[in-house]
């Protein structure tokens, strides 16, 4: 019915048969004779000997750097901190971190941080109350959000998850525990 012209196809069915076929609306309805947009960009790169990037106005390149890859840090309980070996994680250039680690655990799922999530450190030695941190207790490294009382001498470690508990630390406790960095980013797999 719709090659003899008694019948339109609806959107869906159109969306439909362009997936199935890989092919742009325009091709399908016939108003191009570029199969989709990636063929067209293509030919033109081919034809007129620009880049692709060039074709298409208001895109630039994402500048990227790599990140060396240290090991994972515990979102739950402190793990033991090792650091891999010539491992990187590429990611924009513009990050102001030092390094990276792995996320392991589910304590910063507040924070969006989640396990397997690669987070991004800024090496210092302190950071501000509230801010998320990289903290290494003894030889174990975990993720919290930091806070010091001054007045009582107490560092508190605080998870972005209901399910645990505040680390809390005071005394001679306090000469174990080393902030490595704050956590300026982290990256995702969806």
């Amino acid at each position: 019915m719709y090659e003899r012209g008694e019948r339109e196809p609806n959107l869906e069915t159109l969306t439909f048969i362009a997936d199935y076929f890989d092919v742009d609306m325009d091709y399908l309805l016939g108003k191009t004779d570029h199969r989709n947009k990636l063929s067209w960009l293509k030919n033109l790169n081919e034809s007129e000997d620009i880049s692709i990037i060039d074709a298409i106005k208001g895109i630039s390149p994402l500048e990227t750097k790599k990140y060396r890859l240290l090991g994972n840090v515990a979102c739950g309980e402190p793990i033991f901190a090792n650091e891999e070996t010539e491992v990187y994680i590429e990611a924009g250039e513009d990050l102001k971190a030092d390094f990276c680690l792995r996320a392991k655990g589910d304590s910063m799922i507040g924070a969006r941080i989640y396990d397997g999530d690669i987070v991004f450190i800024r090496q210092q030695d302190t950071v501000e109350d509230g801010e998320i941190a990289a903290v290494l207790i003894e030889d174990e490294a975990t993720l919290k959000r930091v806070y010091f009382d001054k007045e009582a001498g107490i560092l508190s470690l605080f998870a972005e998850n209901p399910q645990y508990k505040t680390l809390r630390y005071s005394g001679e406790q306090l000469n174990t525990i080393r902030i490595l960095g704050k956590a300026v980013a982290f990256q995702s797999r969806l």
